[in-house]
């Protein structure tokens, strides 16, 4: 592991402060980047992802697609976990803590919105960062891809029923722009540019070209993920600075969940006897969040300065440290897999 790698949590950390600093010290100038967006997905966020998850997207042998279903139990385990107990463990977590934990300190109209955004980040699965936590614990980038793309067609017809039942409003609007801009930005558009980057450079099919070109994008795909740290903290610098307590409130639950779910299907990869490199993304894209678009209906259904819209920001703020530290827990205890 080079420099970087090695002490990726401490650059994490120093990323965050550096985050909060300047988004406080120049508001204005992380307002600006803020705005460069369309159908609220930040555009400059958008480019440094694609530097995050390209060299992925370059090592995806298409060849091998076939034989993914061949083990098709991480697969399952990944359907089961993100549909069928993630949202429904998010609504149980958020009422437990604001109905009764954390009665004494929350409004009843606020509590009901933090709820709605936790609910809202519970039922979209990561479509983006999963690929470069899948890559910090070398798992198989042809498994991720499969994994995320499925996630991705059930997300536009599961995510508004789903989030209608648990939040018992029955007109729920999407927005389509903001869910399908993502996964083509986030998805296709990389995995075309690596599909094509990949039969251009193996012609030969010896590699040697290939994995030359990959070492030198690894360090700016983590080059990547650390300016998108300092740029979604100094975009939130002036709420985390003014409402502490709030963000606190909000975070503990959210920190339960995402550990809780991560315990989970830890517990049940190990018990399907997955092999590592299957069982660390299928773990990673339980925990993770699709962040975008749990902001968009959250801003669409409650308002930009909501309890809702909030919430799902303070996923994004908890998201990338926590990931960080599953994907220390996951390097560390590779040997017990298969």
């Amino acid at each position: 592991m080079g420099l970087f790698e090695r002490y990726l949590s401490l650059w994490v950390g120093l990323g965050i402060v550096a985050g909060i600093v300047l988004g406080s010290l120049a508001p204005g100038v992380f307002s600006s980047l803020a705005a460069i967006e369309y159908a609220q997905v930040n555009l400059v966020v958008a480019v440094l992802i694609w530097l995050m998850i390209y060299p992925m997207m370059v090592q995806i042998d298409f060849s091998s697609l076939k034989d993914v279903g061949k083990k098709p139990k991480g697969l399952m385990l990944t359907l089961v976990i993100n549909w069928l107990v993630k949202p429904f463990s998010m609504a149980v977590i958020g009422w437990v803590f604001f109905r009764v934990l954390f009665a004494d300190w929350v409004d009843p109209q606020s509590a009901t919105e933090y709820i709605a955004g936790m609910i809202l980040l519970g039922a979209a699965p990561c479509t983006a960062m999963v690929f470069i936590w899948s890559q910090l614990t070398k798992g198989d980038p042809n498994y991720t891809l499969v994994q995320v793309s499925i996630n991705d067609v059930i997300m536009v017809f599961a995510f508004a029923p789903i989030t209608a039942l648990l939040l018992g409003i029955s007109d729920i609007q999407v927005p389509w722009e903001t869910l399908l801009l993502a996964v083509g930005l986030y998805v296709v558009l990389p995995l075309i540019a690596g599909a094509l980057t990949r039969r251009r450079l193996d012609r030969a099919e010896d590699h040697a070209r290939l994995d030359a070109f990959v070492a030198r994008l690894k360090p700016w795909s983590i080059v990547g993920l650390l300016a998108t740290v300092v740029l979604l903290f100094g975009f939130q610098a002036e709420t985390i600075l003014a409402q502490p307590l709030i963000i606190l409130l909000i975070a503990i639950p959210l920190l339960l969940q995402t550990y809780g779910i991560f315990f989970i299907t830890y517990v049940a990869a190990r018990g399907l006897r997955l092999p590592h490199s299957v069982a660390a993304p299928a773990c990673l894209i339980g925990t993770s969040n699709f962040f975008e678009l749990a902001v968009a209906v959250a801003i669409s259904l409650f308002g930009l300065h909501s309890g809702a819209a909030l919430a799902t920001v303070v996923g994004v703020l908890v998201e990338v440290p926590v990931m960080l530290s599953l994907v220390w827990l996951l390097n560390r205890n590779r040997n017990q897999f298969s």
